[in-house]
């Protein structure tokens, strides 16, 4: 049996949520292995909603252009109820988000990530699966099995898995993963329909018996391609499975193993349920899905953790699932990649757990609610419920590594970070967004307005974190011509249209700390260099780690 002790991270599972930690890992230096048992990437489009919030952090990776080439716009849904057409769902978001709502299926959204993390010379072990593994104070040991039928055994010092709702590595670190299943089954296909439906919208229709209660469901995902749609429908007798996972102990969640739906099938549903006349043809792939909601009762342990489908299941309801994962997969990357440098302060690993599963929770919680009730139920208004479910509201105030919010306007310490536009430089021709100045970078000091302190403040945030925060400064629109520019080394850009006092409610000095995952954790004002250095030492190991 061979060991290799010559990568700091194993990750087991190369879907979205596995690729974009090595991704993020590789982007950043560290060293890592891809693992995952299939032998090739399946063509099937599991899951194709693609959040607004989702393509943010792929611009912060610096992928969001090949994933909108690939893409297609969802821009609302049809929705019938008995054949009657109800009013119309319009996804419709502040001017300010800088991306909209997308559909692309899962084996593109993998091809993307993948060639991505090709670009730092790491490439998905195919065949590969990981059996069982062992943690001690300094790292782990993972047994693997190899395309070859060998056995290897590698050292690493972390392991994350990502290996789905089956998942061996939630299973040996003994996580409960508490829930149930739903009764119901679907049918899931990729056809082609010749409807005239408008593109980039979706199709809802039910049919609700006397009781009121939905008793037939079609469910239509635009995709890439003339007429095509990933469809979703109640199973007939004669394929369900509920036999076969009832004898079964695993859970009961995914693509089933059963005779997979034909074209009759589809057209069958189709005939009660299109909004009009049609035909389904060119059937890509079709299948029988089971849903269960499911959580883990800590995202990890020690040296190990979880991360999408291994630690969360739910409805897909709203597209949250994938989605939910992968900002998983961002929260964590960052903070390892500190950790396999000694840069990390002790505690900024368990971060990961408090703020996370909070997510998870939520995000289980309201899809298992839209699933039984319909989103209709849901109490927020519709502009509330549309950020939520774009995921823009995801936020970690009170996490141990994030500055209390305090009173005040505008995005607290936990937020987002809001795009803005207008952001003015001395040699460009043209206006940048501030999403422009944070691609491709991990924490960045932004320092708005204009004062003396502010070099005091940049020397503060080099030592704090051992040179691992860039800075640059913001000048109010109405600063003086010459402003701040010529008077520091720093790079210096003017909120031209004042969209960014606006949008962060500054009217004075502040200082604000953007996380790499797109997250303000701290928010100061006035920009005191002992508080900077507080936060950060909350972050980051004494003098950064260097």
């Amino acid at each position: 049996m061979a060991r290799t002790y010559a990568t700091d991270v194993l990750v087991a599972g190369a879907g979205p949520v596995g690729l974009t930690v090595a991704a993020e890992l590789r982007r950043r230096g560290v060293s890592c292995r891809i693992v995952d048992r299939l032998p090739a990437r399946l063509p099937f489009a599991k899951a194709v909603g693609i959040q607004p919030r989702t393509l943010e952090l792929w611009d912060r990776m610096g992928l969001v252009r090949a994933a909108l080439e690939a893409a297609v716009p969802i821009r609302g849904q049809y929705v019938y109820v008995n054949g009657i057409e109800q009013p119309r769902l319009d996804l419709v978001l502040p001017p300010e988000v800088p991306y909209g709502f997308a559909a692309l299926p899962q084996y593109e959204t993998e091809r993307i990530i993948d060639e991505f993390l090709g670009r730092f010379g790491t490439e998905v072990e195919r065949g590969t699966e990981l059996v069982s593994f062992r943690q001690d104070g300094d790292g782990v040991t993972s047994r693997l099995h190899t395309p070859s039928g060998a056995e290897e055994e590698v050292r690493t010092r972390f392991l994350v898995g990502c290996d789905g709702a089956h998942s061996i590595v939630r299973k040996g670190l003994g996580l409960s993963y508490e829930g149930g299943a739903f009764p119901e089954e679907y049918m899931l296909a990729d056809v082609r329909v010749d409807w005239d439906v408008p593109h980039g919208y979706g199709v809802r229709s039910m049919h609700r018996g006397v009781d009121g209660a939905v008793d037939d469901v079609l469910v239509c995902i635009p995709l890439p391609g003339p007429g095509r749609y990933r469809m979703s429908m109640l199973v007939p007798p004669e394929l369900s499975t509920v036999r076969q996972a009832e004898a079964s102990s695993d859970v009961a969640h995914g693509l089933q193993s059963s005779r997979a739906p034909g074209l009759a099938d589809i057209q069958a549903v189709l005939d009660r349920l299109a909004p009009q006349p049609t035909t389904a043809s060119d059937i890509r792939w079709s299948s029988v899905f089971r849903i269960s909601h499911r959580i883990v009762d800590r995202y990890g342990d020690g040296r190990v953790f979880v991360a999408g489908d291994a630690a969360h299941i739910h409805p897909p309801t709203g597209a949250q699932g994938m989605n939910t994962g992968i900002q998983d997969a961002w929260n964590l990357a960052w903070k390892l990649a500190l950790a396999v440098r000694d840069a990390a302060r002790p505690g900024l690993l368990a971060s990961y757990d408090a703020e996370r599963r909070p997510v998870g929770e939520e995000v289980v919680g309201r899809t298992v609610r839209h699933a039984v009730q319909g989103i209709e139920a849901d109490p927020d208004d519709p502009q509330t419920l549309m950020l939520r479910e774009a995921q823009l509201l995801v936020g970690y105030r009170g996490s141990p590594v994030v500055d209390p919010p305090g009173e005040g306007r505008g995005p607290r310490p936990g937020d987002r970070a809001p795009d803005c536009g207008g952001l003015t430089g001395p040699i460009a021709a043209y206006p940048r967004r501030l999403y422009d100045l944070l691609r491709e970078r991990d924490h960045l000091l932004l320092l708005y307005g204009t004062g003396p302190g502010f070099e005091e403040l940049a020397r503060t945030a080099e030592e704090s974190s051992g040179g691992r925060v860039e800075v640059f400064v913001v000048l109010p629109a109405d600063a003086p011509p010459d402003g701040q520019a010529g008077a520091t080394p720093l790079p210096v850009y003017r909120d031209s249209r004042g969209e960014f006092a606006r949008l962060y409610a500054a009217d004075r000095p502040t200082a604000f700390v953007i996380r790499p995952d797109g997250y303000l954790g701290a928010r100061l004002t006035p920009p005191a260099p002992q508080s900077l250095a507080a936060h950060l030492g909350a972050v980051f190991a004494a003098n950064g780690g260097a």
